[in-house]
């Protein structure tokens, strides 16, 4: 399996992952569909840019966490190019601390998250949520991390 993953940030945070790890996670998704060649451009940002995107190709009026943009070229061109995704490091970072988690492990669930997007996983009607979902905790737990939709309790 061939998979090409190129990581560009445009974010002032300090704590992004490194590539490697930001490779293998998404990998792992990939992996998961047995494609024999993907590629994947990862941009990290900050929240106006996030704010930006969102609101222009979604319609909401707030930076998000990730955007996933798939690629639309027919099959018989015979380009591997999946997709983008486009991640808020500071959302992800205010969300994990929120939510009870490392940073590693929720950076590791978004860009398995959108991953699937690209793959044409969705999680609009609950019966394909719940596939999504099981999916991800699959492939998470796969990766060491803790199941991502349980909830997490401090203290």
């Amino acid at each position: 399996m061939s998979y090409r993953i190129d990581v560009e940030v445009n974010s002032s945070s300090t704590k992004i992952p490194s590539v490697e790890n930001i490779e293998h996670w998404i990998s792992t998704a990939l992996h998961s569909d047995e494609l024999a060649e993907a590629e994947v451009s990862v941009y990290i940002v900050d929240e106006e840019e996030s704010q930006e995107l969102n609101f222009q190709y979604r319609a909401k009026d707030k930076p998000t966490n990730v955007l996933s943009f798939p690629a639309d070229i027919p099959d018989e061109v015979g380009v591997p190019l999946l997709g983008d995704l486009v991640v808020c490091a500071p959302v992800v970072e205010r969300e994990a601390q929120e939510q009870g988690k490392t940073l590693e492990a929720h950076w590791a669930h978004m860009l398995v998250h959108g991953t699937l997007h690209l793959l044409g996983y969705d999680h609009v009607e609950d019966d394909e949520a719940e596939v999504m979902e099981a999916l991800e905790t699959r492939l998470i737990t796969q990766l060491n991390f803790p199941a991502p939709y349980t909830e997490t309790v401090e203290g």
